[in-house]
């Protein structure tokens, strides 16, 4: 292997970005690192060098500092684009490509563009700047990296929908903006992040100190892989020797000698403690043809094993297994060896070497770690299917011989016996290329007493009576032993790569075909009938379907499992594991089922079966984990592609329902009020009216509507603006009550705040429409005659203040979705409304920093509890 020779694919990668703009992305654990900033002082700093530097987006989000970087800038006016009754303001990319700077400054890589733009995302815009040659520079935080979506949502609880694709920032220049999750919460308390008021909030939820910590480890170790990857390309385009690693990269090497599973625990071990990635690899040899079944068995259980504990799985082809481990050890640019030794006798390892001490020896820079393994044997016992091919190919080759010699007899008289001798070496390496080494030995042997017996005088006799005769005899078998040895091996490497590129069309055929299908049961089917044709086996694939696993393909289509099958099926579905024949689990099954396992979880649960042998044969089980692979592969792909649509969906009802919301606000608001007016004056007017009497109740009620819708399109546009001022709880629930008495005439309203609790932190306006929604749904589902509580009580934590009734309770279960929007609990006659009310409650709450819960109370009845935290309470004197 020539070292130094440059990679194809890497200078394919390099041709591939000629012409093309470049692109840097400033990285950040979460907003207010400053990326915003560090881009536009980078861009400053070019700007001053003489580059043509153009800003299209910059979000300053009203920081001043940010805001004074702003001025050096040619800025891109923003396109505006239609929407519905509003007019919304995107970047312009025409204009960009129009201008076309050296260099435009973009923020918010992730940014979703607004419907009726060229590209639905901002860095489809930028990757079309950088086709026409235009550098790109971008801000980025980790959440919104798109294979660490599913990571960050699992610690902070809250899923980003703007992602990024992850080939997208393999390609780009990372710089990370770090700051220590202490200073960023300085900041943010500052108020150089948010307002305050959406500060507070911040600091309880997504801004806590663990969140921060782990999402700036996520940024810096994806900043890692991507400079890890850029150096490795261009080291590659260079031909460059060395492993080049800041990040450690271990390579196992997996042989068929006894106690591979040890060798792949402790590899597995080493790359959990060094926190590398790691790659299981075989190397087939010319002797691999000739393992016995329980060699090849233990292969690819080691195989299976390493598979499960996620390795990459590599097969290898070389002439020697020292020669495809070095091969694959500086093509991964590996820092790492682990491979295992057993305990040889001193005979063995004078005839044929230790590999490990060679592999020492050829590796500089590499770490070899040595595990020892179980003694392995010194021979290959041959197996019966082995006896009858060497018994076959010698006898084919003495006749070879026995022709030869026929054809020699015709041929003395015109060439002379001098020349005889060379004759005989075809038969040896016929029989060397067609039947292997071990029959064109005895070939050679053959050849070797013919021609002393038939042409060597004297003649007919195995005596040799000329010294020079000797020499020639002795020269003719040493040629044809080697001449025969390397016929061989040429054969075995033959076959090697012959099975390797048939295995390797085989694989790509199979990608194409799950390519083409866009649907379920079109993969599944692919699927269950490449694998049968490639195995010889039968298949049966199953899914999900509501709960429960049904069969959606099958290969041949006629397919019955027994009540033993399935059960062994819905195991591997709900474990994840293997089960079946030749497993560790329900074994009297007559199928093998492997789960289909990926990032979203088992999609799927393949079957295969062979009548009368193991499902999979040792030699394919390596093949066999490949297309499961892919089959798992291609399933995710549906998978996400639905969500995808899903969410697209889920998006359009949600701008339809926010633009329908702001009509109606902006329709209704003049109207409605000149009719709350007229009823207020007809309620005067005619006091002693019921139905004018009616009529303002109703008035005002449909206001309250009218105001929840609002509050609930300013909510989900983020346009809230707290102000918060000290405020007496006992003063905001006077106020409450006294604006719904019409509501509360029903009830006897308990009021149970004593006046010696504290001042709290509120915004006046958004408490009272927590307290008017909280009483009004008390009014409005508690049976007429009971009691409506309202009790403040001062804890260690905080400060409650719950809303109790004696309705009927809420059902068990829907605690957690009652504050949805346009949710409504159905059954125990709590219907009606908007089902805007408690979404409201939660938001206004949420905003100011506030908790709010819902729950069933001991005896019957509902609670809804608001908290406030210590640091939104003041301080007493007592205190």
């Amino acid at each position: 292997m020539n070292e130094t020779r440059p990679s194809p694919e890497a200078l394919l990668k390099a041709a591939r970005r000629e012409g093309r703009g470049r692109l840097k992305i400033f990285l950040g654990a979460a907003p207010g690192v400053g990326k915003t900033f560090e881009m536009l002082r980078q861009g400053a700093e070019l700007l001053r060098s003489g580059a043509d530097v153009v800003a299209g987006v910059i979000e300053t989000h009203g920081r001043a500092d940010t805001d004074r970087l702003t001025a050096p800038f040619e800025i891109l006016a923003r396109a505006k684009i239609e929407h519905g009754a509003h007019t919304l303001e995107e970047f312009d990319l025409d204009a960009m490509l129009a201008r076309h700077p050296k260099v435009a400054l973009i923020d918010e890589f992730a940014h979703t563009n607004a419907p009726g733009s060229r590209h639905p995302k901002r860095w489809q815009d930028i990757e079309e700047l950088r086709e026409a040659g235009i550098d790109v520079l971008s801000t980025l935080n980790i959440q919104h990296v798109e294979s660490l979506n599913d990571v960050v949502a699992g610690f902070t609880r809250v899923r980003v929908r703007e992602t990024v694709p992850d080939a997208v920032l393999d390609d780009a220049e990372i710089e990370v903006v770090d700051v220590p999750p202490d200073e960023l919460i300085a900041r943010l308390k500052e108020g150089k992040v948010y307002i305050p008021a959406e500060a507070t909030r911040a600091l309880g939820h997504f801004f806590s100190k663990s969140n921060l910590s782990a999402l700036r480890e996520l940024a810096l170790r994806r900043a890692a892989q991507t400079v890890d990857r850029h150096l490795l390309d261009h080291v590659a385009s260079l031909g460059e020797a060395g492993t080049w690693a800041g990040g450690e990269r271990l390579v196992v090497a997996v042989g068929d000698q006894p106690g591979s599973d040890v060798l792949i625990r402790s590899a597995k071990r080493l790359a959990d403690a060094l926190h590398a990635s790691w790659t299981a690899v075989v190397v087939e040899t010319p002797r691999s043809a000739r393992l016995s079944a329980p060699a090849r068995a233990r292969m690819a259980d080691a195989l299976d094993l390493a598979t499960g504990l996620g390795a990459t799985i590599a097969t290898v082809p070389a002439r020697s297994v020292l020669e495809g481990l070095c091969a694959h050890i500086r093509e991964a640019r590996a820092t790492a060896v682990v491979i295992g030794k057993s305990r040889r006798s001193w005979w063995f390892e004078l005839r044929h070497g230790s590999v490990v001490d060679r592999l020492v020896r050829a590796l500089d820079g590499v770490a070899i770690h040595v595990v020892p393994v179980a003694e392995a044997s010194e021979t290959r016992r041959e197996t019966p299917t082995t006896r009858p091919i060497l018994a076959r190919g010698s006898a084919i080759g003495l006749a070879f011989v026995a022709a030869s010699t026929a054809l020699s007899q015709l041929l003395l008289p015109v060439v002379g016996a001098d020349a005889i001798d060379l004759l005989y070496l075809l038969p040896v390496i016929a029989t060397a290329t067609l039947y292997g080494l071990r029959s064109s030995l005895i070939a050679s042997v053959g050849a070797a007493l013919a021609y002393n017996f038939f042409f060597l005088p004297p003649l007919y006799t195995l005596t040799i009576t000329d010294p020079h005769n000797v020499v020639t005899l002795t020269v003719f078998v040493i040629v044809a032993v080697v001449a025969s040895q390397l016929a061989g091996q040429v054969r075995r490497e033959a076959n090697v790569g012959a099975r390797t590129a048939t295995e390797n069309a085989a694989l790509a055929a199979f990608g194409q075909r799950l390519a083409a299908v866009s649907d379920e049961s079109g993969t599944a089917i692919a699927t269950c009938e490449e694998i049968a044709a490639l195995l010889g086996v039968s298949t049966i694939l199953l899914a999900d379907r509501d709960g429960r696993h049904m069969t959606i393909a099958a290969a041949p289509a006629m397919v019955a499992l027994s009540p033993i099958d399935t059960a062994a099926a819905e195991w591997a579905f709900d474990r994840g594991e293997v089960t079946g024949r030749d497993s560790g689990t329900l074994t009297a099954s007559e199928w093998q089922f492997h789960p289909l396992k990926t990032a979203l979880g088992v999609l799927g649960v393949l079957g295969v079966a062979r009548e009368g042998g193991d499902p999979i044969p040792a030699e394919k089980r390596v093949l066999f984990a490949t297309l499961v692979g892919q089959a798992a592969l291609a399933h995710e792909r549906l998978q996400l592609e639905a969500q995808a649509r899903e969410v697209n969906s889920l998006k359009q009802r949600d701008d339809l329902r926010a633009t329908l919301l702001s009509s109606i606000g902006h329709d209704l608001k003049t109207p409605l009020t000149a009719v709350v007016a007229a009823a207020d004056e007809l309620a005067v007017a005619h006091s002693a009216s019921p139905a004018s009497a009616t009529l303002k109740s109703e008035a005002r009620r449909l206001r309250r509507v009218f105001d929840d819708l609002v509050e609930m399109t300013r909510i989900e546009a983020g346009a809230l603006v707290v102000k918060r001022e000290a405020t007496d709880l006992t003063d905001a629930v006077a106020a409450a009550a006294r604006d719904l008495r019409a509501e509360l005439a029903r009830h006897r309203l308990v009021l149970d705040v004593p006046p010696t609790l504290p001042l709290v932190e509120a915004d006046p306006r958004m408490l009272h429409h927590v307290l008017i929604n909280l009483l009004g749904n008390a009014a409005k589902f508690a049976p007429a005659d009971t009691d409506i509580v309202i009790e403040g009580r001062r804890t260690p934590d905080g400060l409650t203040l719950g809303v109790l009734d004696e309705g009927p309770g809420l059902p068990v279960g829907s605690e957690a979705h009652l504050f949805d929007r346009f949710t409504r609990v159905d059954g125990n006659d709590r219907t009606g409304g908007t089902g805007l009310g408690l979404a409201i409650v939660q938001g206004f709450a949420h905003a100011m920093g506030l908790r709010v819960s819902a729950a069933n109370r001991d005896d019957e009845g509902s609670a809804f509890v608001v908290t406030w935290p210590n640091a939104l309470i003041r301080r007493t004197i007592s205190e």
